[in-house]
């Protein structure tokens, strides 16, 4: 009889998980994206990130300062002025999300003509 190999066993897959979801979702990887170049004002943010509201662009920056990817500087100017930079945790993300970027742009027509010959798209 022939043995079976299975797939590596990821460690600990609650991290993984706990992380994916944090980063994963297209919000954060658009903001981590978008604050590559340096550091943003929120409302240069929302604008770079078509299609976000003002509350998820909110609490998206929050749990990526609160994760240390990020890193909020209010300036005692008036008007009043706050930035959003990546932090060295958050730079090191930035090839993975570029090359997952890259990845979706290259295939993306691939991936909608199978969810439309499944009945999809």
């Amino acid at each position: 009889m022939a043995k079976v190999t299975r797939p590596p066993r990821i460690r600990d897959g609650g991290a993984v998980r706990e992380v994916l979801d944090r980063i994963g979702d297209k919000w954060s990887m658009l903001v981590v994206a978008t604050l590559r170049t340096g550091p943003l004002r929120f409302g240069e943010l929302e604008q770079a990130a078509a299609g976000i509201s003002q509350r998820m662009l909110t609490l998206t920056l929050k749990h990526l300062v609160e994760d240390g990817l990020i890193v909020r500087t209010a300036y005692a100017e008036v008007p009043p002025r706050v930035e959003y930079e990546l932090t060295e945790l958050g730079r090191s993300l930035v090839p993975l999300v570029m090359a997952l970027a890259d990845w979706a742009m290259a295939n993306h027509e691939q991936i909608n003509a199978n969810r439309r010959s499944h009945g999809r798209g």
